[in-house]
């Protein structure tokens, strides 16, 4: 089953190219797991609606951790 991490991150300035996430990530404010794609798009929601996302500050970020295998 396709599990979900939505996160709530803090922006960074650009640095130029190369930026890497994997070597460098922006900073975690929150970190909510969901079961569902739906239910973490509601969540992704409730998260946009902060005033540092709408001020541009943090994003929000979906991600999908593991793979369905099977007839699901």
């Amino acid at each position: 089953m396709t599990r979900f991490l939505v996160v709530l991150t803090d922006v960074r300035p650009f640095a130029g190219p190369g930026r890497n996430e994997r070597n460098c990530p922006e900073r975690r404010r929150q970190v909510v797991g969901a079961s569902s794609r739906e239910a973490a798009d509601r969540i992704a929601g409730a998260f946009m609606a902060l005033g540092m996302v709408r001020a541009g500050r943090q994003r929000v970020k979906v991600i999908a951790v593991g793979r369905r295998f099977g007839g699901g």
